[in-house]
């Protein structure tokens, strides 16, 4: 538990796991989902269900209830874009002070990434949301909405308030091969085709994937101080420079005795894949979604062009037209 001067009060970002079952953290009743939200998720291929936070159930509550503080950090993407690096190099460089990256008994040591955050439409569709207002600020989430579906969290042109976001993309050929390997964990007859054309035809559940960049993108564009737009690729090149750029977004620059210590070099070698994939947390068990997909699963390559090995020419070339009209005059490229 971290503390502050000498108080036994528990300030944040804390372990999401170490105390989401704290007896004074009230949970709500989730909402009945409507018939036509049953409807339309019934509709959808069973492997797409997998993901069924990102849907309209998730949606609806997360919209009407969630309310962002100032002090609010939010990991933002699409599934398969270095999430789960970039959560647990986030926890890691805003807990830095409780949890030196050293410590034997760091959480990264004993918890998957992803348990030391709350998943925000997983707890909303589950009506425990109640979880989230008990944290401690500031608070560290996770999720993979479009930005316009979380309200308040970046204001509008000239309006004040609303919290922080660091959203990271990948390359989309790149993200599309990584969704197909993860799905297919649990859905082994899964054809990489499907999981293509659904990309390419813009109805994967949480929307086109090109207006989840672009919503990010713009609003990185209009309001850095609230949107920090971060290239998987970019990560892969210098991880520690953009440890460095998440910190001073964040507010918690490291000092320059903390680099001569070796703390942003200790917070990226923690989080490396290597020493993540050997965590024994990360070894075992499930990620907690209503399938359950291996925990391991979420460490497989982590490499840039992997889709070289898996997309024929015409199938990148389809793709690539689709990326370079959307996002033409936007000022995004994927080169």
């Amino acid at each position: 538990m971290a503390t502050t001067g000498g108080s036994s009060v528990r300030v944040g970002p804390v372990p999401f796991k170490d105390v989401e079952h704290d007896g004074d953290m009230v949970t709500a009743v989730p909402e009945r989902p409507s018939e036509e939200h049953v409807a339309l998720v019934s509709a959808l291929p069973c492997w797409v269900l997998a993901a069924g936070g990102f849907g309209p159930g998730g949606r609806r509550p997360l919209q009407r209830r969630f309310e962002p503080r100032p002090s609010d950090v939010i990991v933002a993407s699409l599934p398969k874009c270095g999430t789960t690096w970039l959560v647990a190099l986030a926890f890691a460089t805003l807990a830095r002070r409780a949890h030196p990256p050293g410590a034997g008994d760091h959480p990264l040591r004993r918890l998957n990434p992803h348990q030391c955050l709350p998943f925000l439409e997983g707890l909303f569709i589950s009506g425990l949301e109640g979880k989230l207002d008990a944290l401690p600020s500031p608070r560290l989430m996770n999720t993979h909405m479009p930005l316009a579906m979380i309200p308040g969290a970046v204001p509008a042109d000239g309006a004040g308030g609303g919290c922080r976001v660091v959203y990271i993309c990948r390359e989309p050929k790149d993200m599309v091969v990584s969704l197909w390997h993860y799905f297919r964990r649990v859905y082994p007859d899964l054809e990489f085709s499907e999981v293509f054309d659904i990309a390419c035809d813009g109805t994967m559940l949480w929307g086109p994937f090109w207006d989840h960049i672009l919503g990010y993108w713009r609003a990185s564009a209009a309001r850095p101080e609230n949107v920090l737009f971060l290239r998987y690729e970019e990560l892969l090149r210098d991880p520690a420079e953009n440890v460095r750029r998440l910190a001073r977004f964040v507010g918690l620059p490291f000092s320059a005795a903390e680099e001569e210590d070796g703390v942003v070099r200790g917070i990226v070698e923690l989080c490396s894949l290597d020493s993540l994939r050997g965590m024994e947390a990360n070894k075992a068990g499930y990620v907690d979604t209503r399938i359950k997909f291996p925990r391991e699963a979420l460490f497989r390559k982590g490499v840039a062009d992997d889709w070289k090995s898996h997309m024929t020419p015409e199938m990148a070339c389809r793709m690539d037209d689709i990326v370079a009209d959307k996002l033409r005059g936007t000022g995004l490229a994927f080169p």
